[in-house]
């Protein structure tokens, strides 16, 4: 997709704009006349954090106003997805919405205050991003045929740990432990960030984890990489095998954008979605993201739209075939 949004959608947008009060469409043309708030409904450290912090740098830059992060984690991204559907439609406060909060957590959690779809208004695709499986070091397993053997051998199982319950690297655990017959704990954690330092502490031997989140740990060798949950090898990573390679049939893959309130005035959100391409157009931001293993995205606010309307039917099924269920 290019820079700018589809005619349709824009001729949309003015005939939205025309349609506003005066005193909005006077508070649209100034805006942002104040800094902006960008809700990452996780721990610091992770995949979603990391993301954020780029992105809130370029769009700082661009908008001449700061875009301060706030992380809000808890129930699985819900939490802070939950207060910025409640905000006003301002375009003062934004999401880093993702797999977890508006891919999953739809069918995951009973007790969820929010549509996916009908309550915010969907900006940009950010960055999407394979899952990895990583150990401790001192963790005597080399691979996944290694965690399966290991896990039959304790009554308890493994303990394997993510960044939260109703994340795609939660649903990766409960698929591999259905196709292959392996007792695993799954351990959630309020982030990426302080599961990564539990496993490399030791605390917990193995985690499912996006690999932006994952990568700089890897390099650095403070972990081990057993496994990547991609269609082929990664171009950053080729030393490490796929899943499929493996012998387990199993593909996963975390995405990230942006999203607003509902409500949100149309030329609040063209100006977003145009100066959120252009961050992610930077070389520098391009290059960043090929270090950290994801791919920038290139959908716009209609075809975001539909792609999180699409991943909440995707899910549905794959929640209740696992049974998973969180109040």
């Amino acid at each position: 997709m290019s820079g700018t949004l589809p005619r349709r959608t824009t001729m949309a947008a003015f005939a939205a704009f025309a349609a506003l009060p005066a005193t909005v469409r006077g508070q649209s043309a100034s805006w942002p006349s104040q800094p902006l708030r960008l809700v990452v409904p996780f721990a610091p450290g992770g995949t979603t954090d990391l993301v954020a912090r780029l992105l809130a740098q370029g769009l700082g830059e661009r908008l001449g106003q700061p875009v301060v992060v706030e992380n809000r984690p808890g129930a699985g991204a819900t939490v802070g997805s939950q207060q910025v559907a409640t905000a006003a439609p301002d375009g003062l406060t934004l999401l880093m919405s993702n797999i977890a909060s508006h891919g999953i957590g739809p069918s995951l959690y009973r007790s969820i205050r929010y549509d996916a779809v009908k309550d915010f208004v969907h900006i940009a695709l950010v960055i999407s991003s394979p899952s990895v499986w990583v150990s401790n070091l001192r963790f005597p397993a080399d691979g996944l045929q290694d965690v399966i053997w290991l896990s039959r051998q304790d009554n308890g199982g493994l303990a394997i740990a993510s960044s939260g319950s109703g994340s795609s690297n939660h649903l990766l655990i409960v698929q591999f432990a259905q196709v292959t017959g392996a007792r695993l704990n799954h351990v959630p954690y309020r982030g990426a960030g302080p599961a990564m330092t539990d496993v490399i502490a030791g605390v917990v031997p193995m985690m499912s984890d996006s690999l932006p989140s994952a990568s700089a740990h890897v390099r650095q060798g403070s972990v081990r990489a057993l496994a990547m949950a991609a269609e082929a090898r990664h171009p950053a990573f080729p030393e490490v095998p796929t899943f499929r390679e493996q012998g387990v049939d199993l593909a996963s893959a975390s995405w990230f954008g942006l999203s607003a309130p509902a409500g949100t005035p149309a030329p609040v959100v063209e100006r977003l979605y145009r100066e959120t391409r252009a961050v992610l157009d930077q070389p520098a931001v391009a290059t960043r993201f090929a270090e950290l293993g994801g791919t920038p995205g290139k959908l716009g606010p209609e075809d975001y739209t539909a792609f999180i309307r699409a991943e909440v039917a995707r899910w549905a099924p794959v929640v209740r075939a696992s049974g998973a269920q969180v109040d």
